[in-house]
């Protein structure tokens, strides 16, 4: 025999049927339906965190202070001591940086003034400190800022 489409059932004891309450007093779950007598519960729906008059947990929990900026940049950051990598006279961007394996995120560049450098280099990047800039220039190099 092939199996039909009309052939199809649920399995055994998949399918309940829905109790229905509240349907006349001579039955098991009429007049109050289950619901117990008064009360708000009996009566209709206790608000979401509703603890009974006790004070709610969202209340006894204390607010979080503090702000959070939805247009903060978020900036990789790599120091000038690390380009010592680079041969003098290049040119440092971020694309030679992630080639040499210096960053690994995506995004911008900031420049940062730890350490020291020894040799002229001409570094591209987003941003750059003060000490950055100060140390780059002091090698004999040059600092541009890439827009972003």
């Amino acid at each position: 025999m092939r199996l039909k489409l009309h052939h199809l059932r649920p399995a055994e004891g998949a399918k309940k049927r829905k109790i229905r309450v509240g349907r006349g007093e001579s039955g098991r779950r009429g007049k109050t339906a289950g619901r117990g007598t008064k009360g708000l519960k009996a009566r209709g729906k206790v608000r979401l965190g509703f603890e009974g008059g006790q004070m709610p947990l969202q209340r006894r929990l204390p607010k979080l202070k503090g702000f959070r900026n939805p247009n903060r940049v978020e900036y990789t950051v790599v120091n000038v001591e690390r380009l010592v990598v680079f041969e003098p006279g290049s040119v440092v961007t971020p694309e030679a940086l992630r080639e040499r394996g210096l960053i690994k995120a995506r995004g911008d560049v900031k420049v940062l003034g730890q350490g020291e450098l020894d040799r002229p280099l001409t570094v591209r990047a987003h941003a750059f400190s003060v000490g950055a800039v100060e140390k780059i220039q002091a090698a004999g190099g040059t600092v541009e800022v890439i827009e972003s």
